[in-house]
């Protein structure tokens, strides 16, 4: 009779620490998913970040050279005229350069999580 209680008892512990080992390993994957997750998202900042600001000095001096030249239009309306075709385009370009990298950064909406 102790024998058969002996044996149940260690069926019981071995199922016990079954089920432990399991809960664990998902445990530990799902820790392991989130620190993948959080290592691309500081990927992402990080190289948007040189991006970013490219965009934002391309942008800002492109502006200044279009604000600069329309104030030359009353005195010399040829250069302002060109300075305000260049400083658009720059600006423009500028623009452009910040979207990218405020691209990079949005990752779309987060996905439903699985219960």
């Amino acid at each position: 009779m102790k024998v058969i209680f002996t044996l149940v008892l260690l069926i019981f512990s071995a199922a016990n620490l079954s089920a432990q080992s399991t809960s664990l390993d998902s445990l530990k994957r799902a820790v392991t998913q989130l620190d993948q997750d959080l290592y691309q998202v500081q990927l992402h900042l990080h190289q948007s970040q040189s991006q970013l600001r490219q965009g934002i000095v391309v942008a800002t001096l492109g502006y200044t050279v279009t604000i600069i030249g329309g104030q030359l239009l009353g005195t010399r309306p040829k250069v302002g005229e060109t300075l305000l075709y260049i400083g658009g385009a720059t600006g423009l370009v500028g623009t452009v350069i910040l979207f990218r990298g405020f691209k990079k950064i949005s990752l779309g909406p987060p996905l439903p999580r699985r219960s």
